[in-house]
C-alpha cells in the first residue's frame, strides 16, 4: 500500500478537495481512504511513504482509442506523392506502415506508448492494434509490455479484408486466441474494408466471448459513399444490421460523417462513440459533433499522442464553434471511460489508479474553479507521479518498472529499419 502524506485530493466526479492523508490499498480495483495522522503510526512497515506538501492528485485518465503501433511515426519521412485526401493518407502512410511492422517492433512501441501513457497520467489504455505481416502473438504482446510498465489495457487486433483473406482470417484467429483468457473487444477497421461476412464473423466472435467491437465509423465521407453505392445504406445502418451496435462493450471511433438518422440509432442502441478531436483537424476529416448522441461519447488520441489533458483541451476549443460543449461536458467526455469500463465489468480501471500533479498555479484552486484551472492551465508538465493498481508506476518523474534509456535508444534503430522498407 501506499501513504500519500499531505495530500490534496480532487474528487473526479465533484472535484471537492480533500486535505489529508490518502492511503491507496495494492492490487487491481482496489481502495482507497483518508487516515489520521495517528493511524498513520499503525500502518505496515511495508507501506510506502510519499510526504506529497500540498500537492494535487485524482484519479488517473482513460485513453479510450489508441494506436500503439503508430509510436514510430514521429518525424518519419512523408510520402513521395503527398496524399490529397484521407484514402490516400491510409493507403500511402497507415497502410505501408502497419505492413512494415515487426514483431520488435510492435513491442517496441507497446514499451513506448505505454511509457508515454504514464507520464501523462493515463493508467488505462483501450488500444486499436494492426500489423498485417505480423498477427499471430501481437495481442499478447503488447500486453505484456503495458503490464511490465504497470499499465490496464482494453487491446483488440484490426480485422480487415484490405489485404486479403488469409490475413482477415489470421485476424479473427489472432482475436479468438486473446479473448480466450483476457478482457478485450473485436477490433475491425472499418465497414469499407469489410465484407459482409467479415461482419458477420465479427458478429459471432464478440456474441460467443460476450464481448463487443471496436470500430472507426464514418471517418471521411468516403466511407458513407462507398457504404451507399456498395450496399445501398448508411455505414451505422449496415453495422446495425450485423447486430453491432447491440453490444454494450462496443465502442464506436470518430463518427464524423454520419445523419441524424445514424444518430439516433446509434443513441437507441448499446453502442459509446469515441471522440478524437487532434487526429480528425490533422487529417482534415472534419469535426465531431455530439448533436443526439445523447452523451455517450468518450475521448481518445487515436495514436496521435498519449495525451489526454492535451485531448480534452482541443475538443472543447476546437469545438466551441462546432459542437454544442462547454467545460463540464467536455470533462465529462474525458470521464466517461470510467463509466463505460465500470458498466461492463472490465478490471484495471480502479479508484487506486492515481495521478499526483506539481501544481502551483497563480490564483486559488477551489471546487467550484477546478474546470478553469484543468482547462487553461493545466499542462503534462505537471504530471508528477502515477499510481496504478496501487503501485507506483512513474514516482517523481522517473519511469520505474522499464529501462526508458534503453527503450529509446532501440526506438531509434527500428524506426529506421521500418522507414525504410517503407519507402
Amino acid at each position: 500500500m501506499i501513504l500519500l502524506e499531505n495530500i490534496q485530493f480532487i474528487d473526479w466526479k465533484t472535484f471537492e478537495i480533500t486535505e489529508g492523508n490518502l492511503l491507496i490499498e495494492t492490487g487491481i480495483d482496489q481502495a482507497i481512504r483518508f487516515v489520521t495522522n495517528e493511524q498513520t503510526k499503525s500502518l505496515p512497515v511495508e507501506c510506502e511513504r510519499q510526504n506529497c506538501k500540498g500537492k494535487y492528485a485524482t484519479k488517473s485518465f482513460v485513453n479510450a482509442h489508441h494506436h500503439a503501433y503508430s509510436a514510430l511515426a514521429t518525424g518519419m519521412p512523408p510520402p513521395a506523392n503527398a496524399p490529397e485526401n484521407f484514402l490516400e493518407i491510409l493507403e500511402r502512410v497507415w497502410w505501408k506502415l502497419d505492413k512494415a511492422l515487426s514483431k520488435d517492433a510492435v513491442e517496441i512501441c507497446a514499451a513506448l506508448t505505454s511509457i508515454s501513457s504514464a507520464k501523462n497520467g493515463v493508467s488505462f489504455v483501450i488500444d486499436h492494434h494492426a500489423s498485417p505481416n505480423c498477427v499471430s502473438g501481437s495481442l499478447k504482446n503488447i500486453a505484456a509490455q503495458f503490464e511490465k510498465t504497470g499499465l490496464n489495457h482494453l487491446l483488440c487486433y484490426e480485422i480487415s479484408d484490405r489485404d486479403g483473406l488469409a490475413i482477415r482470417d489470421a485476424g479473427l484467429a489472432e482475436t479468438e486466441d486473446y479473448l480466450k483468457n483476457n478482457q478485450g473487444l473485436v477490433g475491425l477497421h472499418a465497414a469499407f474494408t469489410l465484407s459482409d461476412e467479415s461482419l458477420k464473423q465479427a458478429q459471432i466472435l464478440a456474441e460467443k466471448y460476450q464481448s463487443g467491437v471496436h470500430i472507426h465509423v464514418a471517418e471521411d465521407f468516403h466511407e458513407q459513399q462507398y457504404s451507399l453505392e456498395i450496399y445501398g445504406k448508411p455505414v451505422v445502418y449496415r453495422l446495425a444490421d450485423f447486430g453491432l451496435t447491440n453490444f454494450e462493450k462496443t465502442i464506436l471511433a470518430h463518427c464524423i460523417h454520419i445523419d441524424d438518422f445514424e444518430r439516433n440509432l446509434i443513441a437507441n442502441s448499446k453502442a459509446w462513440v469515441v471522440q478524437n478531436p487532434e487526429s480528425n483537424l490533422n487529417n482534415r476529416v472534419g469535426f465531431f459533433n455530439s448533436h443526439k448522441l445523447k452523451g455517450k461519447t468518450l475521448l481518445g488520441t487515436d495514436g496521435m499522442h498519449s495525451n489526454m489533458i492535451r485531448s480534452a483541451q482541443w475538443a472543447y476549443f476546437a469545438g466551441l464553434a462546432k459542437d454544442n460543449i462547454d467545460l463540464e461536458k467536455i470533462y465529462s467526455r474525458l470521464r466517461m471511460a470510467h463509466t463505460y469500463l465500470r458498466s461492463n465489468y472490465f478490471s484495471g480501471d480502479g479508484e487506486n489508479n492515481i495521478v499526483v500533479f506539481d501544481y502551483d498555479g497563480a490564483t486559488p484552486l477551489t471546487q467550484s474553479n477546478f474546470l478553469g484551472h484543468f482547462f487553461y492551465a493545466f499542462e503534462n508538465r505537471h504530471i508528477e507521479s502515477l499510481i496504478v493498481n496501487g503501485e507506483f508506476v512513474m514516482k517523481d518523474r522517473l519511469i520505474l518498472n522499464q529501462d526508458e534509456a534503453f527503450i529509446h535508444k532501440e526506438s531509434k534503430k527500428l524506426a529506421k529499419i521500418l522507414w525504410k522498407k517503407m519507402s
